[in-house]
């Protein structure tokens, strides 16, 4: 995003480029109310010593932009002074900018709303919304910032704008735990109020607004947070139990638990017999750790330190629809590899299905992200597009799979809900998800192209949920060239035309390698799509290709880079504890650290490396103490050789159904393709060719 004057106008003598005042500003708890800038004083230094401005997306375009302007008028709190703002976004090019004024590190936690008057000029127009962003930094060592943002309505009168912090929910970072535990801690390190002016949200493409009286509130309301939880009504159990005896209670309900830390074994020196052999345990955890009453897969177990249950050993009793998705795919792939009957798998399936008809669900038809699997209650109010998007795959796997004993009743299901209810229009990109307590959706879309979420995209076009513009207009293959904080700047980044959409191009090179970058560097990523999407197949000039190219980076990357014995990186548990993001860092455009190895990253690259994978997860069992009953645990500090007693259901779940397409000819890739709304996508897939041969 560049910072400059509008390109239709001078710049009033470059009057908008300020020397910031020194110092910052701490929060004021003993007041009701911050004001930012009210204007009265004529000029663009606020009143916490911040410079403002005007900022534009595309300095180089001379056909729009913002003045901002201080000008006299009467208004609202007896101000003589206010903020005037002559925007234009008529541009041949994508148009969007806006105005800027910085809040110094601002410390907004005993605050609750944002608030600032607004009109627009009846005489020169204006638009009827537009929207309003905060930012504040995740970290400042790495100038790491995130935003909340809300749409603001526009009268030709002076009305007051008040927004609850707690409903601008990009000011959350989620990946903090603290924020659970606190979240005034989002409204801390604030560090720019945003006004946005977006060609394709404003329907007056130029025009006149004014803001006076820019202002952090204190009513006493702040309303429910993004990390508030819904009341629970379930009683777990008869009376109060911890530590073991609750974990043992809930162990109870299960098929079974491990007996045992580690197994030595020894498998066979056949590459096949050796990953049948590592699917058998894996799915035997899909096959006990399952409540036996609900036929919901459990999220996570850690085992304890000295015995598989000790005072370390925790049972999570919660699910996603992720994981049930995968479930069902499990179900599937168990009868596939020969693990269970084709009557078993079609029983428990149907059981699962008669407890999803149970859980509640948003109105939108989606369900809720997460349930406890004792009490079937959800624990929360998110809706969730990639994880309801999972389930969705999970149901059409299913579908295709047995499809004279589900054909009907998934379809009915899956005809319940559209991803139009995701789709942000204005961006042709899809949103993260909908927070139904406070009425919003989240702040943030999912951006690159390539992502875990391409596989729900590509779905929802198939199904005619979305269009196909947004694949190519909404998805970003490379970032623009002046967005600083990528990894690298992209190479070639030149407009290609694919099925009449015309859109930017581009990639990235580490040493030799050329490539699409996923956001992180993470293995799933870059390749948990290819669980259903035949890319290999259908898109060798593009995704396919994309996907081996990633491989490549995963192995070199770890093995050259970093020196390291195994490869392997993804988002995945800690062993110190907690769970956090990993990733080949050069192959994301954020680009995650590097650090803990985890085994489903392997197991996703069979497709494309099958001999290094073997070759690796064979080195991983005998390098470590990772493997057990069920197969590999979640991950190793490969440094210190410290190993993460933990099963995912996600991480297990994507390396049984990998193997299971190695071994069986892409199984659960052609029961997804076989739907007649897949088919209809998959044009998508092969017209495009990524230029990264």
């Amino acid at each position: 995003m560049f910072r400059s004057g509008p390109a239709k106008r001078l710049f009033l003598g470059l009057c908008l480029v300020f020397l910031a005042a020194s110092g910052g500003t701490n929060e004021r708890p003993s007041q009701k109310e911050a004001l930012i800038s009210d204007f009265e004083d004529g000029t663009f230094t606020n009143l916490f010593g911040g410079e403002s401005g005007a900022w534009n997306l595309n300095m180089e375009d001379l056909e729009q932009g913002t003045v901002p302007e201080i000008v006299e008028m009467a208004g609202p709190r007896n101000s003589s002074r206010c903020l005037k703002l002559v925007y234009d976004v008529k541009s041949i090019l994508p148009a969007q900018n806006g105005f800027w004024t910085k809040l110094m590190n601002f410390d907004a936690a005993s605050y609750d709303h944002l608030e600032f008057e607004v009109k627009g000029d009846s005489q020169a127009g204006f638009d009827q919304e537009f929207k309003v962003a905060l930012k504040r930094y995740k970290d400042k060592l790495k100038d790491d910032k995130i935003k909340g943002t809300a749409a603001v309505p526009v009268t030709s009168e002076w009305q007051t704008v008040s927004i609850p912090l707690n409903r601008m929910t990009g000011l959350f970072d989620f990946s903090n735990p603290e924020v659970w535990e606190n979240p005034g801690l989002s409204r801390k390190d604030l560090d720019e109020f945003v006004v946005v002016f977006q060609d394709r949200q404003l329907k007056k493409k130029s025009g006149v607004i004014y803001l006076d009286n820019l202002r952090f509130v204190r009513t006493g309301k702040p309303g429910p947070t993004p990390v508030a939880s819904p009341p629970r009504k379930g009683i777990k159990t008869p009376v109060r139990l911890e530590g073991v005896a609750y974990a043992k209670f809930l162990i109870q309900r299960l098929g079974g638990f491990p007996e045992r830390l580690a197994v030595k074994k020894e498998f066979s020196s056949d590459d096949r017999a050796f990953l049948l052999e590592v699917a058998r345990d894996t799915w035997r955890f899909f096959d006990q750790i399952v409540d036996q009453e609900h036929a919901l897969p459990l999220d996570t177990v850690q085992l304890g330190k000295t015995k598989p249950v000790d005072e370390a050993t925790w049972v999570g009793d919660y699910t996603n629809v992720t994981n049930i998705g995968l479930y069902l795919m499990a179900l599937v792939s168990a009868h596939d590899l020969g693990f269970i009957s084709r009557e078993v798998s079609i029983a428990r399936i149907k059981k699962t299905l008669d407890t999803l008809d149970r859980l509640e669900t948003h109105e939108s038809g989606f369900l809720y992200n997460y349930y406890d699997t004792t009490t079937l209650e959800r624990t929360t109010y998110f809706v969730s597009l990639v994880d309801s998007g999972w389930l969705a795959a999970g149901l059409y796997v299913v579908k295709n799979a047995f499809p004279e004993v589900f054909g009907e009743r998934v379809g009915t299901m899956l005809s319940k809900a559209n991803f139009s209810f995701f789709y942000d229009s204005v961006e042709r990109q899809m949103r993260h998800g909908y927070y139904d307590h406070l009425g919003v959706y989240s702040d943030y879309n999912y951006g690159p192209l390539y992502s875990e979420s391409r596989a729900i995209s590509f779905m929802a076009i198939g199904r005619g949920d979305v269009p196909k513009e947004h694949w190519f207009l909404g998805l970003v293959r490379t970032f623009p060239e002046n967005y600083a904080w990528q990894v690298q700047p992209p190479r070639n980044r030149v407009e290609r035309t694919t099925l009449g959409f015309t859109y930017p191009g581009g990639h990235y090179e580490w040493n030799d390698l050329k490539y699409v970058p996923s956001w992180g560097g993470a293995a799933f990523e870059a390749l948990m799509p290819v669980l259903v999407l035949e890319e290999k197949g259908l898109a060798p000039k593009g995704l396919g290709l994309n996907d081996v190219r990633h491989v490549q980076g995963q192995i070199r990357y770890a093995v050259e880079e970093l020196g390291l014995p195994v490869w392997g990186m993804s988002p995945s548990s800690v062993p110190e504890g907690g769970y956090s993001e990993f990733g080949a860092t050069p192959f994301g455009t954020k680009g995650y650290p590097a650090g803990i190895v985890t085994p489903h990253a392997s197991a996703l690259a069979l497709e494309f490396a099958p001999e290094a994978v073997v070759q690796n997860l064979r080195r991983l069992i005998k390098l470590y103490d990772i493997y057990g009953e069920y197969g590999f645990y979640d991950a190793v500090n490969v440094k210190t050789g410290l190993v993460a007693r933990k099963y995912l259901a996600l991480d297990q779940g994507m390396i049984l159904i990998a193997i299971n397409n190695y071994l069986n000819d892409g199984a659960i890739r052609r029961r997804f393709h076989a739907d007649s709304a897949m088919k209809q996508a998959e044009e998508i897939l092969s017209a495009e060719d990524f230029g990264i041969e």
